[in-house]
């Protein structure tokens, strides 16, 4: 850390730094775990009122690039929408994964790498092992938000 770098330079530097070779044997078996978790409590949630709701009012955006709306295969939306409908199912009945102060990593973090990765050219396919990165990249950058607020450290005390 340098005396003369901001904490918002650190910490890029920080998440941009991270590569495969950071994930170990142990984080992998737990992201995959979190995964497969993620996906069976969206597919649960896509037959929900507001995944419903949702994903009708995101029918009237369009573009070029498209991604899976998930339990749907015939259903594609631009990757922003698939993923905010994605996202919506897995939170829509509270059944996904959270931590202290409250959050809900994987459900903000995989219908958006998801989404993005259906979104690359074919030629530019995304490894299994990227996605991993990329999810543990934007769970680790959730958690360290999350030690920066101090409004999230007010969350228990609020409810």
């Amino acid at each position: 850390f340098s005396p003369f770098q901001t904490i918002t330079a650190n910490f890029a530097n920080v998440i941009h730094g991270l590569n495969a070779n950071h994930l170990t044997d142990q984080v992998i078996q737990r992201s995959k775990r979190m995964i497969l978790d993620t996906l069976g409590v969206g597919l649960l949630g896509t037959s929900t009122e507001v995944c419903h709701k949702v994903a009708q009012y995101s029918k009237i955006y369009s573009s070029d690039t498209s991604s899976t709306i998930w339990g749907h295969l015939d259903f594609r939306l631009p990757p922003l929408y698939a993923a905010f409908v994605n996202g919506v199912a897995v939170h829509s009945m509270d059944f996904d994964d959270t931590w202290h102060p409250a959050t809900h990593p994987s459900g903000a973090v995989l219908p958006a790498i998801i989404a993005l990765s259906e979104a690359f050219p074919q030629k530019k396919k995304v490894s299994g092992l990227d996605l991993l990165l990329a999810f543990n990249v934007g769970i680790e950058v959730q958690g360290r938000l999350l030690r920066f607020s101090s409004e999230a450290r007010n969350i228990p005390k609020r409810y």
